[in-house]
């Protein structure tokens, strides 16, 4: 349930020019701000049977020290949890701060109080050392209980030398200094597990949870300079909450974890609007800070990449595509199958909005290491962003730009979309490994978006981009009419071994060669049978239209055909 409310200041702030004569780095920047929508924020928290027994062992435990070891502390749940649970949302993640008491001896302690007096089975307590150089301050306890994952660490206060964001002693703090060093306002309310209530000690984060405000606690500066990344996690709730915000980059500090910067870029692509995310990118010149390649890559690479707004206009065609349901005077809508698959199916939406924010980089290749050709798409999502096969980044986004290229300019009628036939130049091409490959989550739907979206991101005119959206309707049409929707994840009608027999030859190499031509008979003979096939398979040899020698010849040494895709070309077949 969301409702509408105006905010007139937003405050929220980064790294910025503001004078350069008076050399400031941070800013805080306010304006007036259009209607936009905040969430409905709950009064109370409400506990899920799990949570309350959780809550209540902690309660339990605290007691427990302070009767049976006079040691005094208090329990509170900090952070994403509490956020998400005000919001109506649940969370298997939960951070317990401790006062005056460090999360590894406390969580040790819990263990073993609840094996010998609650006879409650707790997986193993992991130790997450402090990297104060990656922005990782505290020692961290970590372990599962009742299904949920918990991490304990100590209330924390902070002392830094002029020069450094690196703390130089990190103590023991109050709920308000431990409050005050987070990255938001809306991520510093505490849970009391004792009063079973919320606990807004910066007594802003509750109104701007409610009000769709992105704020830090301290001046911004000193907020950002404590962990870069927190300027990315800006970016990622601002687009979460709608919020409208403004910042200029000054510099982004180099001690970001690439996997952390990763992770945010995940949740932004998965998120509610991801354009959001790559606008704001976008506009707060953080592009190349976000999607980093090496300088020595760009400096060997084929060209340099194109302008960063190239990204951002690949991203708002591909939201307008999803988007659209009805033709009107700056759109045709996207055919429903395209448009459905994309929606419906996990990961694909965040998928193709990843590889529309790397569009900057489409069509620029360097060699590695070995002499070997890569792409800098690849290189971005690798090494900048070290995402990699997780909902198929790695392999999936690269096989969209392949898929782009190969179906570039695609319209019925064109010679390859008609020899030998119809259906089977259009299967095959819908076979093709980057365009459908269950192993890359690649989509023939999913393929025909993004290269569709590729081909209007330099559309000079409103009329090329229709007659662009009409091509590729009309071959998803097509491709419809003729059944191709489904005999594309089509086996072969006869296997390898059923070929060999039929050539009255031994089983080799050559096979994959007559495993593509079955393909292409099985395409342009959706009735046909095994035995049909297999009767055509003699007649073919026999005609001399299947030449086994030069096929042999061809594949001489060879094991496996390395790419399904050349094979057809590879492997010559007489017709």
């Amino acid at each position: 349930m969301f409702h509408r409310v105006t905010c007139n200041v937003l405050e929220f702030a980064a790294f910025t020019r503001y004078q350069r004569s008076r050399r400031l780095l941070g800013h805080i920047h306010c304006r007036n701000m259009a209607t936009r929508i905040a969430p409905a924020v709950r009064k109370d928290i409400q506990l899920t049977d799990a949570e309350d027994h959780l809550c209540t062992l902690l309660d339990e435990f605290t007691r427990h020290l302070q009767e049976k070891k006079n040691i005094a502390t208090a329990c509170r749940i900090n952070g994403g949890w509490v956020r998400d649970k005000l919001l109506g949302m649940d969370s298997n993640d939960i951070d317990i701060c401790l006062a005056d008491m460090m999360g590894v001896t406390f969580a040790e302690g819990f263990v073993a109080f609840l094996s010998d007096q609650k006879d409650l089975h707790v997986h193993k307590i992991a130790k997450i050392e402090s990297n104060p150089d990656q922005s990782k301050h505290l020692e961290t306890a970590r372990t599962t209980l009742l299904g949920i994952d918990l991490d304990f660490v100590n209330l924390r206060s902070e002392e830094y030398a002029e020069d450094s964001r690196i703390p130089t002693e990190i103590k023991f703090g109050t709920p308000l200094e431990d409050a005050l060093r987070r990255d938001l306002t809306i991520n510093a309310l505490f849970y009391n597990v004792h009063t079973r209530s919320v606990e807004d000690f910066t007594e802003k984060g509750l109104d701007d949870l409610r009000n769709g405000i992105i704020r830090t606690p301290l001046p911004p500066r000193e907020t950002f300079m404590d962990d870069p990344l927190r300027v990315i996690r800006c970016v990622r709730f601002a687009s979460r909450f709608a919020a409208q915000l403004e910042i200029i980059q000054d510099s982004l500090a180099q001690k970001i974890s690439r996997e952390r910067v990763g992770e945010e870029i995940d949740k932004m692509m998965k998120g509610q609007d991801p354009l959001r995310s790559i606008r704001i990118i976008n506009d707060l010149k953080l592009y190349k800070s976000i999607y980093h390649v090496p300088p020595q890559i760009i400096g060997i690479a084929s060209s340099i990449p194109k302008p960063q707004d190239l990204s951002l206009r690949a991203a708002i065609i591909l939201h307008g595509l999803l988007s659209s349901t009805s033709p009107n005077e700056d759109s045709m809508p996207l055919h429903p199958t395209l448009q459905s698959y994309v929606l419906q199916e996990p990961g694909c939406k965040a998928r193709l909005f990843l590889a529309a924010s790397l569009y900057s980089y489409h069509g620029i290749t360097y060699p590695d290491q070995k002499g070997k050709e890569q792409t800098l798409v690849k290189c971005a999502i690798q090494d900048g962003l070290k995402l990699g096969r997780q909902n198929h980044y790695l392999d999936g986004v690269p096989a969209l730009y392949s898929a782009s290229d190969l179906l570039n300019g695609v319209s019925l009628g064109q010679d390859r979309l008609t020899m030998p036939s119809e259906r089977v130049a259009i299967g095959l091409l819908l076979r093709q490994e980057s365009v459908h490959n269950v192993n890359t989550g690649s989509h023939w739907a999913s393929s025909l978006v993004f290269s569709l979206v590729c081909e209007l991101v330099s559309a000079s005119s409103r009329e090329d981009a229709a007659e662009c959206v009409q091509r590729y309707n009309a071959l998803t049409h097509r491709v419809e009419e003729l059944g191709l929707d489904k005999a594309v994840d089509a086996k072969p009608i006869l296997d390898g071994q059923a070929i060999a027999y039929a050539m009255d030859e031994k089983p080799g190499p050559w096979m994959k060669a007559m495993v593509n031509r079955v393909l292409e008979w099985q395409l342009g003979h959706p009735d046909g049978t095994q035995g049909d096939c297999l009767a055509w398979l003699k007649e073919e040899k026999s005609a001399g239209r299947i030449d086994l020698e030069e096929l042999k010849a061809a594949t001489m040494g060879n094991k496996r055909v390395q790419n399904p895709d050349k094979a057809a070309s590879s492997k010559k077949v007489k017709r």
